[in-house]
C-alpha cells in the first residue's frame, strides 16, 4: 500500500544499472507531480555526468508503465512521477475491502508493558496527570490493534512514608468516617488534614513512624487499613478514568508496594554482580555514563543510609519483573520529561544487571508540560494545582454548550453525549496534535473550534459522511470499485492510501502528532472533495465510487481517532 515504497523499488534497479551499485532514489510527495525522485541530482558529482542525462537513463529503464500515468525529467534533473488513476484506484479499492484498513497484523507480536498515570493513593489526579495518561492510553491502543500483547501497567504511589500518618488519620476519623470522606473523592483534604496533624503534633507523629513500621513489617491490622485506603482511592481514579475514556481497569494497578518483597533480592542480585558500592552510607549503583556537571559519577542510590529503599530500587525491580518473569521486550514509561536522567541511569543500571538485553529495550516516552494562557504552568485560581476532574468537566460544560448552540433540536441525552465526546475528544486531541516533547497551551477557544487542527474538525468531518450515508438511506457497497479521476478524488485517495504508513511509523516513534496530522490532512482533503464532487447526484459507478470513497475516509478517520482515544459521534 505504500506507493513512495513501490516507486522507490521499481526506480531502484534502474538507478543501480546507471549508477554500478545500490542508489536509494528519494522518492517523496511532490507539488510538481504527485511523486518525484532527485537522486540524479545527487548522483551526478559521483559519476561526472549531467543530472538530466542521468534521469533520462533512468526513465528509460524504470519499468512503471503500470503504476505511472507519466514520467517526466525536469529542471536541473527532477523525474517527476504521476500515478496512473487505475493504480491508485486499485490501492483505494484494496482498502474498501480491507477491514485493517492496510494496516497488517505484526507477524512478531511483542509482550510491552506500558507504564502510565500513576496517581498517588490518597492524592487527586492533577492536570499534572492528564499528559501521561492521554499518551500511554494512544500507545496501549496502537500497540495493540497492531496485534502486540499490551500489559498496561498503573504504577500507583501507595508504600512508604507517608502511609503512616495517613493510616493514623484514618483510625482518627474511623473507618466508617474516613471511607465516607474518600468515596467523596476529596482526596486532597484527606493528605492536607493528615500532613497538619503531622506537622503540629508530636504524639500523632509518633504514632504515624510507629505505623510505617507496622505497615512494612506486615502487621494485618495496619494492612487491612492501609488496604482500605488504597481501595478507595482507586475506585476515585477509576471514575476520572472513565470520564476521560481511558482503557485502564482496576486490574492494571501495580502500586509501588507490589515490589516491596522484591527489593531485598533485586539488592542482592546487584550486589552479587558486583554494582552495588557504599557512598555516604547508602547502596549505590554507578551506571556507565552517567556523571555530574563536575565530571564526577554520579550515583543512583537504590538504599539510603537509613535502611529505606527509595524510587531507583522499585524501578528496578519492576524492571527486573517486567523482563524476567512476564518476558516484556517492550518497556515503555510515560512519564515527564524532567524524569529523563533518572530513567537514562535505571536502564543503564538494569542493562549493567543483564536485566535489560536484546530484545529487550526501555524507553522513556516523555513530555512537556500544560501552560496556561500567560505561559506559565497552569495552575487554579487559588494558586494550586488544577484538579484533573475540574478541567475534564470544563471541557465537557464547554463542549456541551456549543453543541447546544449549534444544533439546538439536539435532546439533552444526545447533546450530553456529544458534549462529552467533543469536550474529551478536545482535551486529548490538543494534547496529542503537538509534538509531546514540547509544552503547549491549554487555550479553550481553540481546542473546541470546529476550523483548524483540532478534535471539533475531525468529528465534524466524520459526522458529515455519515450525514450522506442517511440521506442515502443506504450504505456503501463492500465491493465497489473505486475510480478517483478528480484531483479532488486523487488527493483524497492518495491522503486514505497512506494511513498505513503513517500507523506503522507511529508504532515504532510514538510521536502520535504525525497520526493527528495525518488524520487531520485527511479531513481537509475530504472537505475539497466534498465540496467539488458531488457525490448523491451523481449516477451509476461514478456515485458507486464516491460513496465508497466517503465510507473508507469515515474508517480512517473513525479508526485513526479511536487509536487517539477519541470517540467519533454520528451527529454534531
Amino acid at each position: 500500500m505504500d506507493l513512495e515504497k513501490l516507486l522507490t523499488d521499481r526506480l531502484a534497479p534502474a538507478f543501480a544499472a546507471v549508477a554500478g551499485g545500490p542508489v536509494d532514489p528519494v522518492v517523496r510527495r511532490s507539488q510538481h507531480a504527485d511523486f518525484q525522485s532527485d537522486a540524479a541530482l545527487a548522483l551526478a558529482r559521483r559519476l561526472g555526468r549531467p543530472p538530466r542525462a542521468i534521469a533520462e537513463e533512468v526513465r528509460a529503464r524504470a519499468e512503471l508503465a503500470d503504476l505511472c500515468s507519466a514520467v517526466e525529467v525536469s529542471g536541473p534533473g527532477f523525474l517527476n512521477l504521476t500515478v496512473a488513476d487505475r493504480a491508485l484506484g486499485g490501492l483505494v479499492t484494496a482498502l474498501v475491502a480491507d477491514p485493517r484498513l492496510g494496516v497488517p497484523v505484526v507477524a512478531d507480536p511483542e509482550t510491552v508493558v506500558v507504564d502510565y498515570s500513576g496517581p498517588n493513593v490518597a492524592k487527586e489526579m492533577h492536570v499534572g496527570h492528564l499528559r501521561s495518561t492521554v499518551i500511554g492510553d494512544a500507545a496501549a491502543r496502537l500497540l495493540e490493534w497492531r496485534g502486540h500483547r499490551v500489559l498496561r501497567a498503573n504504577h500507583l504511589g501507595d508504600w512508604g512514608t507517608p502511609f503512616g500518618m495517613l493510616i493514623e488519620h484514618l483510625v482518627d476519623l474511623g473507618e466508617a468516617g474516613a471511607a465516607q470522606e474518600l468515596s467523596m473523592g476529596d482526596l486532597d483534604a484527606f493528605y492536607k488534614a493528615a500532613r497538619e496533624k503531622f506537622d503540629g503534633d508530636a504524639a500523632f507523629r509518633d504514632r504515624s513512624r510507629l505505623r510505617v513500621v507496622a505497615l512494612q513489617g506486615g502487621d494485618p491490622a495496619t494492612r487491612r487499613l492501609w488496604r482500605l485506603l488504597v481501595t478507595q482511592s482507586e475506585s476515585y481514579f477509576l471514575t476520572v478514568y472513565d470520564l476521560l475514556d481511558v482503557t485502564l481497569s482496576r486490574a492494571d494497578f501495580q502500586g509501588e508496594s507490589s515490589y516491596h518483597d522484591l527489593l531485598a533480592s533485586t539488592l542482592a542480585e546487584l550486589d552479587r554482580l558486583g554494582l552495588l558500592r557504599r557512598s555516604d552510607g547508602a547502596d549505590c549503583v554507578f551506571p556507565a555514563g552517567s556523571v555530574g556537571r563536575d565530571g564526577e559519577p554520579l550515583p543512583l542510590i537504590v538504599r539510603k543510609s537509613d535502611g529505606g529503599y527509595g524510587y531507583p530500587a522499585t524501578d528496578l525491580a519492576a524492571l527486573r519483573h517486567r523482563t524476567g518473569t512476564l518476558g516484556a521486550t517492550r518497556l515503555l514509561y510515560v512519564v515527564g520529561l524532567p524524569q529523563r536522567r533518572h530513567f537514562e541511569m535505571v536502564f543503564a543500571a538494569a542493562a549493567q544487571a543483564g536485566w535489560l538485553a536484546p530484545p529487550a529495550r526501555a524507553e522513556h516516552v516523555g513530555f512537556g508540560s500544560i501552560l496556561g494562557p500567560d505561559g506559565r504552568m497552569l495552575r487554579s485560581r487559588a494558586g494550586g494545582s488544577v484538579k484533573l476532574v475540574d478541567l475534564l468537566g470544563e471541557a465537557v460544560e464547554r463542549a456541551t454548550a456549543l453543541a447546544r448552540e449549534r444544533n439546538p433540536g439536539l435532546g439533552d441525552a444526545e447533546a450530553a453525549e456529544v458534549g462529552r465526546a467533543v469536550g474529551i475528544g478536545a482535551i486529548k486531541y490538543a494534547d496529542l496534535a503537538g509534538d509531546r516533547r514540547k509544552d503547549y497551551v491549554l487555550d479553550w477557544e481553540r481546542m473546541l473550534s470546529l476550523d483548524g487542527n483540532t478534535a471539533p474538525y475531525l468529528q465534524y468531518a466524520y459526522s458529515r459522511i455519515r450525514s450522506i450515508f442517511r440521506r442515502a438511506g443506504a450504505a456503501a457497497r463492500p465491493d465497489a470499485a473505486v475510480s478517483p479521476v478528480e484531483p479532488a478524488e486523487r488527493a483524497l485517495a492518495f491522503e486514505l492510501v497512506g494511513f498505513p504508513v503513517v500507523v506503522d511509523a507511529v508504532a515504532g516513534s510514538l510521536e502520535f502528532h504525525h497520526l493527528a496530522g495525518h488524520l487531520h490532512r485527511v479531513a481537509v482533503a475530504f472537505s475539497a472533495f466534498y465540496e467539488r464532487c458531488p457525490v448523491l447526484r451523481a449516477d451509476g459507478p461514478v456515485r458507486e465510487s464516491r460513496l465508497a470513497l466517503c465510507d473508507l475516509t469515515a474508517r480512517v478517520l473513525g479508526q485513526g481517532l479511536f487509536l487517539l482515544g477519541i470517540r467519533t459521534p454520528e451527529r454534531l
